[in-house]
């Protein structure tokens, strides 16, 4: 008989699931548990990533046998060399910031703005500034082919909205001051008046920045427009001498995701203000470089980006912060190394079961739809049947053979980004490559993909307590079968449901369907609205923000048990340890999102990161969901009762 999924012995009795089912299971775990001084936040997640690069280290240090390919002995010959580059602190340490100087010597020697334009499209190239943020993706107007998006950048802080709030005030002047210090470190002179001046110049850049909100939109993003209309659009950049810069031909059309941020940024490039701009492009290559230097160097810069912005005390060990820079630069490389040491094919056959029992029911579910017309239910159904899950690992790995490294530090990491600028814009002309996967097998997440309607599951993340095959399944559908539900969801979520089966942004709904969604869609961003988690001082949960992520959880939740009831297939629930199946997969549900977080990593969160709060996500869920209010009777004057009429229920 399968085991239950759960340790009873870890649920607290001094919480009723019925006021707070997030602290019922992992409330002992939270009291006894100190988050690493090296962390922000410490849970579910970060173990089995933790877990996964102690795998991938043993793989490069040599400790696990058996790889005689002649493929993997060549990748394994550059990873060791760039694992060894980082490792090598006397090295370093006898450098200082020696290697930076010739960088920062030709900053100071600009003179024009197109000497500024020309040297800092030669750093982006290599990874270290860039005027804008560029990347390829497929068309969301045709999806068949690869176009050039280019978004906002410039900010060294995490959001245009830590330039003006009062509440990052204080996180304003330690910024200042630590520019200051890291000028000072790498021997940069005027240290405090340049820290100054880049301050004035990125405090400008952000006014013009677009918020989050408006960010994530993929209507108001989605500006594909001529080369023409580009430099029309933006005249301040002179685009073909950018491009020619990085090596590549600028493409007849990209896709300008911000236009007024991005003209208002170059608008800000005038010979009045080059000195600050040498300043802003010194303190962008000190800042990038920042953690290739010495560990002095190293250290200071966590002292901001750490500690200051996410509570946490201590670097991560040198080991870990090379495994880390050794997956950035080959990590399909490694994946292929730890999937065939780590992952379980019995795994990837249990996900396909999975997956298909969660497409049946959201099929079911989409048939019972009572506020969707019979025209767009039919489009709704037929992107079901065409998502494409991928789990476990590629079935083409990445080429990494053009890639040279050596036995310096700062320059391997350039050669990587060189190397990740060119395989990128190779891709534009050529047709998508409907293979690639845009996160390695040890990657302890999931996620879909709009373009190409697809679900996807990292090796990593297929593992207790998100699946266990010798689990009940209840437990499994109350976890992995929920993030499965959750990716799906995303295909049907406010910016996902704006894309065909085909992967094609169109509209494929009717008006009057279009307007009951968002009415739905509007009242779960009210009851987020109202939120905030423990920490947090006060400060609020942005419903609009987070309300993409907000509908795959509810979906993903509800859609998994309609999915349980189906692998059952009339058969009785078991009772498991006297648990209910009901409340296995809730306790699974909740274990799921078990974590503890400083409380300047939840404002920082709460600012940039589109999910809301762990401990939300799993109770505001389920306040939402009948099933759950009947397993646990829950009453009103219970905390997370929630009256029928006020419960959301979207897919």
């Amino acid at each position: 008989m399968a085991t239950s999924g759960i340790n009873k012995a870890e649920l607290d009795s001094a919480v009723r699931p019925q006021d707070d089912l997030y602290r019922h299971v992992n409330g002992k775990w939270l009291a006894r548990t100190e988050i690493p001084a090296d962390k922000a936040r410490y849970g579910a997640f970060s173990i089995l990533a933790e877990n996964a690069e102690d795998a991938v280290r043993d793989i490069i240090i040599g400790k696990v046998a058996g790889f005689e390919d002649p493929a993997d002995k060549a990748d394994l010959t550059k990873i060791n060399t760039l694992f060894n580059s980082f490792m090598d602190e006397a090295k370093l340490r006898e450098l200082g910031a020696q290697p930076l100087q010739p960088d920062i010597r030709k900053i100071l020697g600009i003179n024009k703005i197109s000497e500024f334009v020309r040297l800092t499209a030669q750093f982006d190239k290599a990874g270290v500034a860039g005027l804008v943020s560029m990347f390829i993706n497929n068309d969301p107007g045709d999806p068949r082919r690869y176009v050039l998006f280019i978004a906002q950048g410039g900010l060294g802080l995490p959001d245009e909205s830590y330039y003006r709030e009062a509440a990052y005030a204080q996180l304003r002047d330690q910024y200042v001051a630590h520019i200051q210090k890291m000028f000072e470190l790498v021997s940069i002179d005027d240290a405090a008046q340049r820290a100054h001046s880049v301050m004035r110049l990125e405090s400008d850049i952000a006014k013009h920045h677009w918020d989050r909100v408006a960010s994530r939109d993929i209507q108001k993003v989605y500006n594909l427009i001529s080369l023409a209309q580009l430099q029309e659009t933006v005249p301040g950049i002179n685009w073909q001498l950018y491009f020619d810069e990085l090596g590549q031909t600028l493409p007849a059309e990209v896709v300008l995701c911000q236009p007024s941020a991005v003209a208002e940024f170059a608008r800000l490039l005038t010979a009045e203000r080059l000195t600050d701009w040498r300043n802003w492009l010194l303190w962008h290559l000190v800042a990038g470089s920042s953690e290739f230097l010495s560990p002095e160097i190293s250290a200071a810069n966590f002292e901001f980006y750490g500690t200051a912005l996410t509570g946490a005390t201590q670097q991560r060990e040198r080991w870990r912060r090379g495994v880390g820079f050794a997956e950035g630069a080959m990590g399909e490389a490694l994946g292929r190394l730890y999937v065939s040491k780590h992952f379980d094919e019995t795994a990837k056959e249990r996900m396909h079961e999975l997956v298909a029992y969660l497409i049946d029911a959201y099929r079911d579910s989409i048939n019972s739809l009572e506020w969707m017309s019979p025209a767009t239910r039919a489009r709704a159904l037929e992107k079901l049947e065409k998502f494409v899950p991928k789990i476990g690992y590629p079935v083409k790995w990445r080429d990494y053979s053009a890639l040279e490294v050596s036995d310096s530090l700062l320059e391997n990491a350039r050669a990587v980004a060189r190397f990740e600028t060119a395989r990128e814009f190779a891709k534009l002309g050529k047709p998508v490559d409907r293979d690639e996967w845009f996160m390695t097998p040890q990657t302890v997440n999931a996620y879909y993909n709009p373009t190409l309607n697809e679900i996807v599951f990292p090796a990593a993340v297929l593992q207790p307590p998100f699946f266990d095959k010798n689990a009940d399944m209840a437990a499994n559908f109350g976890a992995i079968g929920a993030v499965i539900g959750h990716e799906i969801g995303h295909g049907f979520d406010d910016q996902g449901s704006r894309y065909d089966g085909d992967g094609k942004l169109t509209n494929w709904w009717t008006q009057a369907d279009r307007t009951a969604f968002e009415q739905r869609t509007g009242s779960l961003i009210a009851q987020y609205n109202q939120l905030s988690p423990e920490g947090a001082d006060g400060k609020t949960v942005n419903g609009e923000f987070t309300i993409g992520e907000n509908i795959g959880d509810l979906g993903g939740l509800s859609i998994a048990w309609l999915a349980y009831n189906r692998f059952l297939n009339g058969a009785d629930a078991p009772v498991i340890d006297g648990m209910s199946a009901a409340e296995r997969f809730f306790y699974a549900w909740a274990a799921a999102w078990q974590q503890a977080v400083r409380p300047a990593e939840v404002q920082r969160l709460l600012t940039i990161d589109p999910h809301s709060p762990n401990e939300f996500r799993c109770n505001q869920i389920v306040r939402n969901i009948d099933v759950f209010h009947k397993t646990f009777n829950t009453k009103p004057g219970d905390k997370l009762w929630l009256d029928p009429a006020e419960r959301v229920t979207i897919w």
